[in-house]
């Protein structure tokens, strides 16, 4: 531990090294960033102030719009703070708070998502029994157990980095604190710990991801069965959830499976994970949505009648 501190801060590279690009950048992520804020915002309220709260798939939602606010509010504030800075400081702690912060809530979205898809592969290929299996105490135990694999998941590759000397570099050519460029600034050999975190990381996302696609191969396969009116229904809600996992999942394997190295377009990637996907989360679940957009309707209507009083 004596060697970590020689180091006390890091300096971020950024995306682009060119003061004018990221100074339009800058506005661009200011104004993604409040789309995620009023997006997922509005999904929230849209969820809880009716009765789609007390319906699993929905209250799944809920619980994934409130992690992008978190998740993408861990990351995107500095990173439009720094794209206007000359200097792009983080200290070591804050760095490894980061860290744990976007690790713990990207963990517990993808075990979200894995719920999600539970509950489309319940509905479809049991739909007498749905109620019963996704009663909601079962819910529950699902978000509880996504938020203990997120921990576990965040809080072994603290520990890991934190066991690891830095004593010289501070340049972190990424615009946040991230397992895989922190490696490239450690003193010592990182091949074994490279082969920890892409199993800690890259080969859980994968098999995660696999598990994922088999279970919407079978829901295909179970909606030949069904009428057309039935299997257009399902394929509505499902691949709405199946764009959300591509977005989410993709850039999530290209960036923990390859092992790290300097030609990865890790951090232009991570972008998908970080922005991009929760700003259109909210978009794919309302635009294909009936239920949303009347429940929309509804809220916005008793909140409209409320201040008239």
């Amino acid at each position: 531990m004596e060697n970590q501190k020689n180091v006390t801060e890091f300096i971020f590279l950024g995306l682009w090294r060119n003061q004018k690009i990221e100074l339009l950048f800058f506005f661009l992520f200011l104004l993604c960033y409040l789309a995620v804020l009023m997006g997922n915002v509005t999904i929230l309220l849209t969820i809880t102030c009716s009765h789609l709260i007390e319906q699993p798939m929905y209250y799944f939602l809920c619980h994934l719009s409130f992690l992008d606010l978190c998740y993408t509010s861990s990351v995107v504030p500095r990173l439009i703070r720094d794209l206007a800075a000359a200097r792009k400081s983080i200290s070591y702690n804050n760095c490894m708070t980061q860290l744990f912060a976007a690790h713990l809530l990207a963990g517990v979205e993808i075990f979200i998502l894995v719920s999600m898809a539970l509950d489309r592969y319940v509905a479809i290929v049991k739909p007498l029994h749905y109620m019963v299996i996704m009663n909601k105490k079962r819910c529950n135990v699902l978000i509880a157990v996504a938020w203990g694999a997120g921990f576990w998941h965040s809080i072994a590759l603290l520990l890991m980095v934190l066991n690891l000397p830095f004593c010289g570099p501070d340049r972190i050519d990424h615009y946040l604190c991230d397992v895989k460029p922190l490696l490239k600034l450690v003193c010592k050999d990182i091949r074994v710990v490279s082969i920890l975190v892409i199993a800690n990381s890259g080969m859980v996302v994968v098999v995660i991801f696999l598990v994922l696609v088999v279970s919407y191969i079978l829901i295909l396969y179970h909606l030949r069965a069904r009428s057309s009116a039935g299997r257009r229904k399902a394929l509505s809600t499902c691949s709405s959830h199946v764009m959300v996992v591509v977005l989410f999942f993709v850039p999530c394997v290209y960036t923990y499976v390859l092992p790290a190295g300097n030609q990865n377009k890790d951090k232009e990637i991570s972008l998908f994970y970080t922005l991009i996907a929760p700003m259109l989360n909210p978009l794919i679940y309302t635009l294909r949505n009936v239920e949303m957009k009347i429940a929309m309707r509804k809220v916005w209507s008793r909140t409209s009648h409320s201040k008239l009083r």
